[in-house]
């Protein structure tokens, strides 16, 4: 995904269709000069519809469309018929999009399955003909129904990344890399912080034609929480993973500290997030040899870990292998 067509907020505008109106009509023909009511209702107006779409990755479709409408229903015709309902709109929208009410905050709905659908903006109903309000007492009623106003109103579209594994780390930690060697994706890499500045998703190629999906997660800094570096624009993004994968530098000055102020930033943001498994994968560790990573295994912290190399083809299948037990355990 390129930097600048991954949009993963928008606010949109939306306006639901109106309902028609009940018809006033009375019966008439040849033989009768003076009939009942025989007025339909009107149609219901369109309902704007949120629709799960796994060949979407991008809310960037709503970036140069802020407002949508539905259509209006039709009014009601004699012989009772009922208006055409106005047509609704579909918004497509990627798996692990959520719409919220921006007024009050309040999550609507969480966009998580292919063909899930939700109706984000009802269509006014229509109004009802006078055949309905025909009594004993007054047989020929000549009102009916307006139909009623659609509604109105701003959502906010927001996504989050599902993925099964979430890669955790500071900048320049080796997650694209470890990303661009395990699965076929194309993070940009250089030797500078911030590369990454979207979530970026491979498949991953496990053993009897099995796979599990990683996500590249922006690089944490220390203050992220607090909205230092990229903030917490991207710290949603983890929310979604099943399985978080810290990745931290075999040249880090304390990897334990390390460790803990990425799992601080993640407290602060959402303590929930603690209770998801965590793994740690020591990389760049080409640059150690057998006395050194010995030296240093009694100071990891208390979770699974793998030292390995992206570059070097280290310890890829151990980590994959360690990574699938925790999928499915």
């Amino acid at each position: 995904m390129a930097s600048t067509n991954f949009v993963d907020y928008v606010k949109i505008h939306c306006q639901s269709g109106s309902g028609g109106a009940g018809s006033k009509h009375l019966y008439r023909d040849k033989l009768t000069a003076k009939g009942g009511p025989d007025g339909g209702d009107g149609g219901r107006g369109g309902h704007i519809i949120l629709r799960g779409n796994p060949q979407m990755w991008t809310l960037l479709h709503f970036k140069y469309k802020k407002h949508v409408k539905s259509a209006h229903g039709e009014s009601g015709g004699k012989q009772t018929s009922t208006g055409k309902s106005g047509a609704d709109e579909y918004l497509d929208v990627p798996l692990g999009t959520i719409a919220k009410d921006p007024e009050t905050g309040e999550t609507l709905v969480e966009i998580t399955e292919e063909g899930q659908e939700y109706i984000i903006m009802e269509g006014g109903r229509g109004g009802q003909g006078n055949a309905h309000f025909k009594t004993s007492t007054n047989q020929t009623p000549r009102y009916s129904q307006p139909g009623e106003e659609g509604q109105e109103g701003w959502r906010i579209l927001e996504l989050k990344v599902l993925a099964d594994v979430g890669l955790v780390g500071f900048p320049n930690a080796g997650k694209s890399t470890l990303l661009s060697v395990v699965s076929a994706a194309k993070p940009e890499i250089a030797n500078y912080p911030f590369t990454t500045l979207v979530p970026n998703l491979g498949i991953v190629a496990y053993r009897d034609d099995r796979s599990f999906v990683m996500a590249d997660i922006p690089g944490i800094i220390e203050g992220a929480s607090q909205g230092k570096g990229l903030g917490t624009r991207f710290l949603r993004h983890i929310e979604r993973n099943s399985v978080l994968l810290f990745t931290v530098p075999a040249d880090s000055p304390d990897i334990y500290k390390e460790y803990e102020i990425l799992l601080g930033e993640l407290r602060e943001y959402n303590p929930e997030l603690l209770d998801k498994d965590r793994l740690l994968a020591i990389t760049k560790s080409d640059l150690l040899d057998a006395e050194l990573i010995e030296e240093i295994k009694p100071d990891l912290p208390n979770i699974p870990y793998v030292f390995i190399s992206s570059v070097a083809q280290q310890g890829l299948t151990e980590l994959k292998d360690l990574i699938w037990k925790y999928l499915n355990k």
